[in-house]
């Protein structure tokens, strides 16, 4: 890319697009293109097309989609697939009816089997069942992977798909039953450690700051108190108790989401579709590109590091009737790596400076 390039970033507000968009600034990059969802929806296939061709755009960062945990991908599962779907079809395809030089399409760890070999290396994707609870998600960005490189091969495009593994960072989604594992953990034992200390002013704020649909932030002590214990979070005598999803052995790796932008930005600039072929390949598949730390943590263990980083002094239990989802997921990174790319921020201290964030 050079500096005037003129760059879409679709999902510019969310987790991943805030910090491409960021990371390009930096880099001295100033020439983007951003729509807000209520500016050009990515499901309709007609504004989508009008976009592109009146726009003209160089590069695209295909970072928008709707995402969430696992009681959300279990939930909605027709509007995953769907929109999911939808959104990665019409911007790829125009992106190659216009003319764009390069892609990025950001797809999920959740794309490999369930009980794949752990590291997840590229070539497992489809040797087996997928995990039932995001089935239709995983679905939706396997769609994706096999639509770029069919472009590439039939049309000539050098469209790029990367895995990354899950994300966390400043601009994520804290809502209680709508976003991933880690943010969602760090409101609720935020919460917790509220109750624990009597501190209603406290909760109240945090439901001002943070609207939740299901309570009002002035709503009585008692609808309060529910609304906690709905999430898992009681009290009852001198200590609050956090109850958590699952059996707490699931195997998970995260990655902070600026070295997540900062790998897209570095396999935008030192990656073609070309070099991801291996020679003499009969069939081409599976050239996306894996994006993690290579480490992973328990969600028992990534519970107690924030118990310590938010000061939360109650105790922290486990709902084993409730789903775990995939065993593990942790992502073989070499193939990057060779490519010259590592991520940079520890887990403890990336959690450590969300926190900051979330109480700031």
């Amino acid at each position: 890319m050079e500096k005037k390039s003129l760059i879409y970033i679709a999902g510019h507000r969310g987790l991943v697009g805030s910090a491409i968009l960021d990371n390009l600034r930096e880099k001295g990059f100033s020439n983007f293109l951003t729509r807000t969802h209520q500016e050009l929806d990515l499901t309709n296939q007609q504004a989508v097309r009008n976009f592109f061709e009146q726009e003209k755009p160089d590069y695209v960062f295909l970072a928008a989609a709707k995402v969430g945990g696992i009681m959300a991908n279990n939930t909605y599962r027709a509007q995953f697939i769907y929109e999911n779907i939808q959104i990665q079809n019409n911007v790829i395809h125009s992106s190659w009816i216009s003319g764009v030089k390069k892609l990025l399409f950001l797809g999920s760890s959740c794309i490999y089997p369930r009980l794949a070999p752990q590291p997840l290396r590229e070539e497992y994707l489809l040797t087996d069942e997928l995990e039932y609870t995001n089935e239709p998600y995983a679905l939706a960005k396997i769609a994706g992977i096999r639509m770029i490189e069919s472009y590439n091969l039939q049309y000539g495009t050098d469209f790029l798909a990367v895995m990354p593994t899950n994300l966390y960072g400043l601009n994520d989604n804290f809502h209680l039953s709508k976003s991933h594992v880690l943010p969602a953990m760090i409101r609720k034992m935020h919460l917790a450690k509220c109750l624990d200390a009597g501190d209603m002013d406290a909760i109240r704020y945090d439901l001002k700051k943070r609207p939740m649909e299901e309570i009002s932030w002035d709503a009585p002590d008692s609808a309060v108190l529910e609304f906690l214990k709905m999430h898992g979070i009681t009290k009852d005598g001198v200590s609050a108790t956090l109850t958590l999803w699952g059996t707490g052995k699931p195997m998970r790796e995260f990655l902070w989401a600026n070295d997540m932008a900062d790998a897209c930005v570095y396999i935008m600039n030192n990656v073609d579709f070309s070099g991801l072929v291996k020679d003499g390949s009969r069939e081409i598949r599976n050239t996306h590109l894996n994006i993690g730390t290579g480490k992973e943590i328990s969600i028992h263990d990534l519970a107690m590091t924030i118990k310590q980083i938010t000061g939360f002094q109650g105790n922290v239990t486990f709902d084993a009737s409730k789903p775990d989802g995939t065993p593990r997921k942790l992502l073989d990174t070499s193939k990057l790596e060779n490519l010259g790319w590592k991520y940079s921020v520890e887990l403890t201290d990336g959690i450590q400076r969300v926190y900051d964030h979330y109480l700031s």
